[in-house]
C-alpha cells in the first residue's frame, strides 16, 4: 500500500457530474498527488452502478497523472451496531465500494471503525466486525482487488475504536487479516483524547500507532485540524494551522517515520479548491 513517492498529498475530491469530470479537473487545481472519493451517498444507503465511461476516464486520469485512489465508504457504515439491518446495510455497502473500486483502480476502501451504540454490547460488536468482515477480506485479497482501512472514529457512543490502541483488539478481531490496514485520521484522534498540539504529541502518537497495529499496518493518513478541544470527540474539521491543533503537530506529522510513502489526505469543508489548496501546499512545506 505504500507509494513510491514519498507521502504524496491530496485531497477528498468531489464528483457531482461525473466522476472523471468533476475529479480530474479539481485535482489539477489543487495540485493533488492523492483522490479520496465517494462512490455512493456519504449519508444514504443507495448503491449507484456509476458510469463504466467515467470510470474508465476517470482511472486513466489518475494513472497519468501518478494518482493514487481511494474511496471512503458511507459515513452511515457500522458493523457494530445492534441493529441487523444496519450491519446487513453496511457490509453490502462496503461490499459495493471495494466492486467499484476495482473497477476505477483504487487502492484501498476507508470505512469507520463503527460502534456497539449500547452498553454492554460490545463483545457481540467485535464478533460481528469478524463476521462481516473476513468474507470482504478474503474475497478482496482473492481477486487482487482494494485494500480495506479501518478509520478510528472521534470517539462517543461507544465507539469500537477511537483512540490508537483500540486498534489492537480491531485487528485482532479479525485475525490481523494482511488485507485490513488503517486510516489515521489528525482530527479524530484528537477528538479522541490524543494531545497532538503539545510538542512531541504528534510523534508520541504516531510511535504508539505503530506499536500497536505494526510498521507496515498505516496505509492512509487524512491530515485535518480541529474546531474543537482535544478530547472534545466532536469531529469538526479546520483548516490546518487555524485550528486547535495547530500547523507544528503537522510538521512532526510529516517528517515522522511512519509515515514515509503514507499517502495524506486533506478532507477540509472548503468552497471551490481554495482550502484544498491551502492545506495541500501547507503539508507539502512540511513534507521533507
Amino acid at each position: 500500500m505504500r507509494t513510491t513517492t514519498d507521502r504524496p498529498i491530496g485531497s477528498h475530491t468531489p464528483t457531482s457530474g461525473g466522476l472523471a469530470k468533476a475529479a480530474l479537473p479539481y485535482l489539477d487545481a489543487a495540485e493533488s498527488e492523492v483522490a479520496q472519493v465517494y462512490v455512493s451517498n456519504s449519508r444514504g444507503w443507495a448503491l449507484p452502478p456509476g458510469d463504466p465511461a467515467q470510470d474508465t476516464a476517470f482511472r486513466e486520469g489518475c494513472e497519468q497523472r501518478g494518482v493514487p485512489v481511494y474511496i471512503h465508504a458511507s459515513l452511515l457504515v457500522n458493523l457494530g451496531s445492534p441493529t441487523a439491518a444496519t450491519v446487513e446495510k453496511s457490509a453490502a455497502t462496503l461490499a459495493h465500494a471495494l466492486r467499484r473500486g476495482a473497477a476505477i483502480g483504487a487502492a484501498g476502501v476507508v470505512f469507520h471503525a463503527g460502534s456497539a451504540v449500547d452498553a454492554g454490547y460490545a463483545e457481540t460488536a467485535m464478533t460481528q466486525v469478524r463476521e462481516a468482515l473476513l468474507p470482504l477480506l478474503d474475497s478482496a485479497a482473492a481477486s487482487g482487488g482494494p485494500k480495506l482501512l479501518v478509520e478510528p472514529t472521534a470517539g462517543g457512543g461507544r465507539s469500537l475504536a477511537s483512540r490508537v490502541e483500540h486498534l489492537g483488539p480491531y485487528l485482532d478481531s479479525v485475525e490481523r487479516h494482511p488485507w485490513l490496514g488503517v486510516c489515521f485520521d489528525t482530527c479524530h484522534a484528537w477528538a479522541a483524547g490524543h494531545d497532538l498540539a503539545r510538542p512531541n504529541g504528534m510523534n508520541e502518537t504516531l510511535d504508539l500507532l505503530v506499536e500497536t497495529i505494526g510498521p507496515d499496518r498505516l496505509w492512509l493518513v487524512h491530515a485535518n485540524d480541529s474546531r474543537d478541544a482535544c478530547g472534545s470527540i466532536r469531529d469538526r474539521h479546520e483548516t490546518i494551522g487555524k485550528g486547535t491543533i495547530g500547523e507544528p503537530a503537522f510538521a512532526e506529522l510529516m517528517t515522522h517515520p511512519a509515515t514515509v510513502g503514507v499517502p495524506v489526505v486533506a478532507e477540509t469543508p472548503t468552497e471551490g479548491h481554495v482550502g484544498h489548496a491551502h492545506d495541500i501546499a501547507t503539508l507539502k512545506r512540511h513534507r521533507p
